[in-house]
């Protein structure tokens, strides 16, 4: 067995060469076993880059197997991930509910009620409101993070709160 010249593939003449030697065969390669659709070219690009991320564990005679065994594994895992975003465009949601048309037509008119409540609200009162009651943050953090004291967070969320009462029948 004949011995290599040089230990690895780091020096850049070297990867060159193979770079030069090897590309195209590897491209096609790619392309006819695997067609246009998974990127041949993106999976040539990536074996190299990963040869160059191993180049000090890869003699220049292994570079070749090592390129197409990379870019083969890198194909079939590609196909993998087709297969399970196939799977999952397959899967629809469900296309009815339990609730009576009834419940469905007061639910989105309690939230457009809501919504325009909450637009007459002063900016100061909404954000703490919804600061407070969606995001779930306590009053001394939403004080901290408006610059406010917390009473005022705190008054700010109380009249908030009155308002959208007042406005809205149901609201609690």
């Amino acid at each position: 067995m004949p011995k290599d010249l040089h230990e690895n593939v780091c020096a850049e003449e070297i990867f060159s060469k193979i770079y030069s030697k090897y590309s195209k065969d590897l491209y096609n390669f790619l392309y006819y076993k695997y067609g246009e659709s998974l990127g041949p070219n993106d999976k040539m690009q990536d074996a190299f880059i990963k040869l160059l991320d191993n180049c000090k564990n890869v003699t220049p005679a292994k570079a070749k197997g090592f390129l197409f065994s990379v870019a083969k594994n890198m194909m079939l895992n590609e196909i993998k991930h087709q297969k399970v975003v196939l799977r999952h465009r397959e899967i629809k949601p469900k296309e009815y509910t339990n609730e009576s048309p009834e419940f469905i037509i007061e639910q989105k008119q309690f939230l457009s009620k809501y919504q325009t409540a909450l637009a007459r609200l002063t900016e100061d009162q909404r954000v703490a409101f919804l600061l407070n009651k969606v995001e779930g943050k306590k009053h001394a953090e939403i004080a901290e993070m408006l610059g406010v004291t917390k009473k005022a967070v705190e008054n700010r969320i109380y009249t908030a709160y009155k308002k959208l009462k007042s406005e809205i029948e149901g609201f609690k």
